[in-house]
């Protein structure tokens, strides 16, 4: 189920709060672009973070988590914040390897959505061994190549991969459904099955 909405008909819609943020402040641009950077992704809103949290905490409270996954830039803000609720450390794949990273490495190769570009990513491999649970958590989902990067590290780690936590997923692009059909567990909190430049309507999957 689907419900279609217009800046004027907000009000009428029961949604939860990341929803009714994308609403408020969210902005759909061409070639399905929507820019939350006021307060997601640039500029960021560490209220909406904690709530984010705290609801991930309530969705994966059936499963141990001791360590949050994510990948540098704009997913570390949201972890370290969402990992006050778990009271876990946060680890960060990089992008790059840098001079001070040094012993052995976990790799993925990652396409990036946004960019247009493919990174190698990084993780130590002191910081993930197979005692860990890890949950994965990001700010977007389109087509599933970053995630897909960090469950292959965590893979490589022989960790338990105890869920994955998207803020906003793209509905309509392949990503969601293509880490489902893998068998893992997704939960993301808002999810988007359409965007209008346009007009500026978002069409919001219902979700319990």
């Amino acid at each position: 189920m689907q419900y279609i909405l217009g800046k004027e008909r907000a009000k009428d819609i029961i949604m939860n709060f990341l929803e009714e943020r994308i609403q408020k402040d969210g902005v759909v641009k061409e070639n399905n672009v929507l820019k939350v950077d006021s307060f997601l992704n640039h500029q960021m809103d560490v209220a909406l973070f904690k709530q984010m949290g705290e609801e991930w905490k309530r969705r994966f409270a059936d499963v141990p988590v001791t360590k949050i996954l994510t990948i540098e830039a704009s997913g570390i803000g949201i972890a370290c914040v969402a990992s006050e609720c778990f009271d876990v450390p946060v680890v960060f794949a990089k992008k790059s390897r840098t001079i001070n990273i040094d012993g052995e490495m976990y790799t993925a190769e990652v396409e990036s959505f946004t960019h247009k570009c493919v990174n190698q990513i990084v993780v130590s491999k002191k910081f993930l061994n197979s005692d860990d649970h890890i949950l994965i958590i990001d700010d977007f989902l389109a087509n599933g190549c970053a995630l897909q990067g960090l469950i292959s590290v965590v893979s490589q780690s022989h960790a338990t991969l105890a869920g994955i936590g998207i803020a906003i997923e793209k509905g309509f692009q392949p990503g969601g459904q293509t880490i489902r059909n893998l068998g893992y567990r997704l939960e993301s909190l808002a999810i988007v099955d359409a965007m209008d430049a346009a007009t500026g309507q978002i069409t919001f999957r219902k979700q319990n």
